[in-house]
């Protein structure tokens, strides 16, 4: 089983929020006691965290899903719930999160980066926040925010200092093992490497740069052909390529095709990567009587398995590596943030009834009692605040037609009807 995962799905959802309490006073000597119901407690926010000691999406495979705690619900004398608590989930460097739609919500570059995946639900007011001098003893509490659970898609793309390119089986592999103290899978056939391997180069002079061996491509890759997709974004972020040509392929393509077909597929995948520095190395040298030429700049003959030519690959590397990384400029983390929209939508479903959309419109009725004519007549004000009859009657909604708003249903009628069964006209 592969212990290293690049792509997957999660699942997430925050706490959802304590109910208020229903409560009164009923110590001694205080025969009419006011209304003491506290409130409920907030949800916890899943929050998604960019995390270097992680390396892999692996703990998402299997186990996909992610709940914050809820709030506790307010009991009497105003004690209210406690808040339920945040969870973070620690994601690798350099994760893409999106929507199930495939738009980019956050890229997640650098260690601390977060994004607030699924925001707690809010808790629910408890009885004596409805005191007034109209109503003396509220014998109604509000709910609890409820969260919906929502589903995510994960990418990793690997941040390396150079990015080792080639066709599959060209010693890609056996290069990185030469070179640092990575230890790939090594074997004579095609697509021995099937996932990304990072290894450390460490030079007498102290200096550092990290190297991914990136799976071999093939003619076809930007189309997805051979998994190219999943192989050419981890090419993405690399300072300098590496084209890695085979001098004695088996299928006898000589290396100038090999490098025409490489630079042809990162180029439609995307045309920057061909602005990038790279370099190109001719690979198992051993194999042939001769050494081929490489006496052109960035242009190098060198065999992993003797070691002919790699000091020098390695140094020219790390030079190559250093100007790379005082040219550039610090790449972002950044987030989109898309709030959530105010106010209510209305809409008429297929079976005729109306919905009101709306996070303000569903909490106006999150009451635990809508029988008791105290919570019907708040009820009743804050949609009339919101503005939710006069959006029924510009959509076209009619005396006696179905609404829906949350989870309850109401018989619609208009303002007009409702002063003329209380006798105002």
């Amino acid at each position: 089983m592969s212990s290293f995962v690049d792509e997957t799905a999660i699942c997430v959802r925050g706490g959802d929020g304590g109910a208020g309490a229903v409560s009164f006073r009923r110590e001694a000597h205080t025969p009419k006691g006011g209304p003491d119901g506290g409130d409920g407690g907030h949800g916890g926010s899943v929050w998604l965290v960019a995390d270097h000691n992680v390396a892999s999406l692996i703990a998402f495979r299997d186990h996909p899903h992610r709940k914050a705690s809820s709030g506790q619900h307010g009991s009497g004398k105003r004690r209210h719930g406690a808040h339920g608590e945040d969870l973070e989930v620690h994601v690798p460097e350099g994760t893409v999160v999106r929507d199930r739609d495939g738009a980019v919500l956050a890229d997640l570059l650098h260690h601390g980066d977060r994004y607030l995946a699924s925001k707690g639900g809010e808790g629910g007011k408890g009885n004596a926040r409805f005191l007034s001098n109209r109503r003396r003893a509220p014998g109604f509490a509000e709910q609890g925010e409820h969260v919906e659970e929502r589903w995510l898609r994960l990418e990793l793309k690997l941040m390396a200092d150079v990015a080792l390119v080639g066709f599959p089986n060209v010693g890609k592999s056996t290069l990185i093992s030469r070179i640092s103290a990575a230890r790939p899978k090594i074997a004579d056939y095609p697509f021995t490497t099937l996932e990304p391997q990072l290894g450390v180069v460490r030079m007498p002079d102290g200096f550092e740069y990290v190297v991914a061996d990136i799976p071999g491509l093939i003619e076809g890759a930007a189309e997805g052909r051979g998994l190219g997709h999943q192989f050419l974004r981890h090419i993405e972020r690399a300072r300098v390529l590496l084209l890695v040509l085979d001098v004695a392929m088996a299928d006898g393509t000589p290396p100038e095709e090999q490098e025409r077909v490489l630079l042809d597929e990162l180029g439609r995948y995307r045309p920057e990567l061909l602005s990038r520095p790279r370099m190109r190395m001719f690979s198992r040298v051993d194999l042939l009587p001769a050494p081929p030429a490489a006496d052109e700049p960035d242009t190098f003959a060198a065999s992993a398995v003797t070691g002919t030519g790699i000091d020098r690959v390695k140094g020219e590397l790390a030079r190559v590596v250093g100007d790379a990384r005082s040219a550039s400029v610090e790449e972002d983390s950044y987030i989109v943030h898309r709030p959530v929209p105010e106010g209510i939508q209305v809409e008429r479903t297929a079976d005729g009834t109306w919905e009101v959309h709306g996070r303000e419109a569903r909490r106006a009725v999150a009451f635990n009692d809508l029988t008791n004519p105290d919570a019907l007549e708040e009820a009743h004000r804050r949609l009339k605040s919101l503005g939710v009859d006069r959006a029924l009657a510009r959509a076209g909604c009619r005396n006696g037609d179905l609404v829906r708003i949350g989870g309850l249903e109401l018989a619609y009628e208009s303002e007009d009807q409702l002063d003329v069964d209380r006798g105002r006209w």
